[in-house]
């Protein structure tokens, strides 16, 4: 892992002098809530990881950008004045969109140097490229000494995202990559626009991040679900709850449920049955934390993975497979009311990623079964301890 002295001998050596500003962002994956939460004004559930993105800047007296990222050995070059989204240009367009936020959110820029250092490359997913994006964008702001509020940084961001890269603009990235608390999850809220660092504590417990190595592959578009009419149905099964997260629920009579849904088509109708059933399951992960009650939060979890898996569709038997060896951990597998272990896929990851946590006696246990993972399959999977940490911060010498 790299030390603060290593980004800053990068810079220097490819630019001839110290960095100005050395941002650290950490990597990023979401437990929960990822799968169109947005769509539906829901919530995420996510963890800022040590798995470091550095951003270093020197300004310039002049309007050229000049980038290195050190880990792909490229270098471009481009100019505050005439920024063009460019596909050759892949990983330096996410700071020219960030430069473009800045500007066209009403700031005036100069030019400036970057260096990037990444052991994880943007390509892989695991929230690199977020991360890259708000390093640069806090970095910027420190660097041409803009006064902006938190508000207005994420404008930057959203504009960035939206009018220059167009994509979409999801605050669970932002929030996790620029506010998560060290030891803690980060909750977001679509319908609210806020977020919630939840302390979370479960000692004598890893987590554990596993890239399966399984080439990557659209099993259906999530397009299909992201329609105006489906909102509303799910709409209608709404209702206010005070004391909650957010403060509503779904309706859980299955008869009012399943009468609202049948204008869709079978396959529709299971896809949003599992927004119904992530956001209940969101909620009981969040009381399992705040309560310290693992049983609770880790039953959530593999609910969770179990309903992608069955109504979903998004998992691979490979996933599959490893989940499986996870949840057999359990010291008691007649009756696992209370597990003690969890796991689920999670996002893009890697390609195919997952998570597990599980108790610190378990870990090895767990690794040769990945031995044997990759005998059986022939994808070669990697793991990484992970523990929760700080969003993006300026580091020194």
């Amino acid at each position: 892992m790299a030390s603060t002295k290593d980004v800053y001998a990068a810079h220097k050596k490819e630019y001839g002098e110290n960095p100005k500003v050395v941002i650290s962002t950490p990597g990023r994956f979401h437990l929960m809530g990822e799968h169109s939460c947005w769509f539906f004004k829901d919530k995420t559930l996510s963890m800022a990881v040590n798995i470091p993105v550095y951003v270093a800047v020197s300004p310039r007296e002049d309007s050229v950008l000049r980038f290195h990222f050190v880990q792909l050995k490229e270098k471009k070059k481009s100019d505050v004045a005439t920024l063009k989204f460019k596909k050759e240009d892949r990983w330096s367009n996410i700071i020219k969109a960030v430069v473009y936020g800045f500007i066209a959110s009403g700031f005036e820029l100069k030019g400036m140097d970057f260096t990037v250092w990444s052991e994880i490359l943007p390509s892989a997913g695991f929230g690199i490229t977020s991360a890259i994006k708000a390093g640069a964008a806090l970095a910027i702001k420190k660097v041409q000494k803009i006064t902006c509020d938190d508000s207005s940084l994420l404008q930057v961001l959203d504009r960035a995202n939206r009018l220059f890269l167009k994509t979409r603009n999801l605050i669970a990235d932002n929030f996790a990559a620029l506010y998560s608390e060290p030891g803690s999850m980060i909750l977001t809220d679509y319908a609210k626009q806020t977020y919630e660092n939840i302390p979370f504590d479960f000692t004598g417990h890893k987590i554990l991040l596993t890239d399966a190595r399984v080439p990557r592959a659209s099993i259906w578009n999530e397009e299909e679900i992201r329609e105006p009419e489906h909102a509303l149905l799910l709409g209608d099964l709404k209702e206010r709850k005070k004391g909650i997260p957010g403060g509503w629920l779904y309706d859980e009579n299955p008869t009012l449920v399943n009468e609202t849904l049948s204008v869709v088509s079978e396959d529709m109708r299971q896809k949003l049955l599992y927004i119904i059933y992530e956001h209940g399951l969101i909620l009981d992960a969040i009381d399992g934390i705040k309560k310290g009650k693992f049983s609770k939060f880790a039953r959530a979890v593999n609910t969770s993975h179990k309903l992608l898996q069955e109504n979903y569709k998004l998992s691979c038997p490979e996933i599959d497979w490893i989940l499986k060896r996870v949840w057999e951990l359990e010291p008691n597998l007649v009756d696992i009311r209370e597990p003690v272990t969890c796991g689920r896929i999670t996002g893009k990851g890697f390609g195919r990623c997952l998570y597990a946590i599980v108790r610190d006696s378990d870990e090895e246990i767990y690794r040769k079964k990945l031995s044997e993972y990759s005998r059986i399959f022939g994808f070669e999977a990697e793991t990484f301890e992970v523990k929760p940490s700080k969003g993006a911060h300026q580091v020194r010498l």
